[in-house]
C-alpha cells in the first residue's frame, strides 16, 4: 500500500530534528505530506541544510533553535509551531543526551543535564502540547532498547533516563486516551548515526541481523504510529534493534 501523502494537512513538531534519527523523522513526515517544524540546539548548519533540501522538494519545513533541557524553550517551540501553522497533530520527542561512565564517577551536574534533556524535556513537551493538540493527535517519544537489555557497563544514567521516558508514555497514554490522542515510545537499538560511526566494529557482532539499523527505519515506524490506522496502539514501547534485546 502506498502511504505517500498520508499526513497531508497535518502539522508535526520534531524536537531534536537536525541530525541522525531526528532528521530522518522530519524528512519522512514532510515527505508524507505534513508541515513540519523541528528544533535544533548546536547544529545550525545541519538544520539549515535540512530545511533547504526539503524546501527544494516542495515540503513546508522550518527550524527552531531550542535547548530541550530548558522547559521554557521547549514550550516556546510548541507555541511557535502553532503560531506558524495554526494546529499541532504530531509531536515527536527525539532529543537525547548520552553519557557513559561508572555510577561512582557520574557527577550530579552530569545527572542533572541528562535528566533535563532526556526526561524533563520530554515531560515538558507532552505536558504543554497535550491541551493544544487536535483530537486524535499522536505523540511519539524516542527511547532506547537499552531499557530492554543494557548489555554493557557504564550505562546506568542513560538507562535510567530512557526507562523514565517509557514510564512517562504509559501514564500519558491513559491521561490522553479520552481525546483519542495516542502516546507511544520507540526504542531503537544500534543505528547508523554520527554518534555510532566510531563503534560499528564493536557493535556489529551483537546484532543478530548482522547490520546496523537505518534512521529511515525508525522514521518509518514513527510515520506509521502517526497514522490513522495506528489509532489503537497507545502506551506501547516498540523496540527496533535487529534482535539485540531478544
Amino acid at each position: 500500500m502506498d502511504f505517500e501523502g498520508e499526513h497531508q494537512g497535518k502539522v508535526a513538531l520534531v524536537l531534536g530534528g537536525s541530525r541522525g534519527i531526528g532528521a530522518a523523522i522530519v524528512e519522512r513526515l514532510a515527505m508524507d505530506g505534513a508541515k513540519a517544524a523541528f528544533t535544533y540546539f548546536a547544529s545550525p548548519d545541519q538544520a539549515q541544510a535540512l530545511t533547504v533540501r526539503l524546501g527544494g522538494q516542495s515540503c513546508e519545513v522550518f527550524a527552531i533553535q531550542a535547548d530541550s533541557g530548558d522547559a521554557a524553550q521547549v514550550e516556546a517551540a510548541i507555541d511557535e509551531t502553532l503560531a506558524r501553522f495554526g494546529r499541532l497533530d504530531i509531536l515527536v520527542a527525539s532529543t537525547g543526551v548520552l553519557h557513559r561512565g561508572p555510577i561512582e564517577q557520574i557527577s550530579l551536574e552530569e545527572f542533572d543535564r541528562v535528566m533535563a534533556v532526556n526526561v524533563r524535556g520530554a515531560f515538558a513537551a507532552v505536558r504543554h502540547a497535550a491541551p493544544l493538540m487536535t483530537e486524535g493527535g499522536r505523540i511519539v517519544t524516542i527511547g532506547s532498547n537499552i531499557v530492554a537489555r543494557v548489555g554493557f557497563t557504564g550505562a546506568t544514567l542513560y538507562t535510567m533516563a530512557k526507562a523514565a521516558v517509557a514510564a512517562l508514555v504509559k501514564g500519558a497514554a491513559l491521561d490522553l486516551a479520552s481525546r483519542g490522542i495516542t502516546v507511544n515510545n520507540i526504542q531503537p537499538g544500534p543505528t547508523t548515526t554520527d554518534m555510532t560511526s566510531a563503534h560499528v566494529e564493536m557493535i556489529l557482532p551483537l546484532i543478530p541481523l548482522g547490520r546496523m539499523g537505518r534512521p529511515t527505519e525508525v522514521a518509518g515506524l514513527v510515520s506509521y504510529l502517526a497514522r490513522d490506522e495506528a489509532g489503537f496502539i497507545t502506551g506501547a514501547s516498540l523496540t527496533i534493534d535487529g534482535g539485540v534485546s531478544v
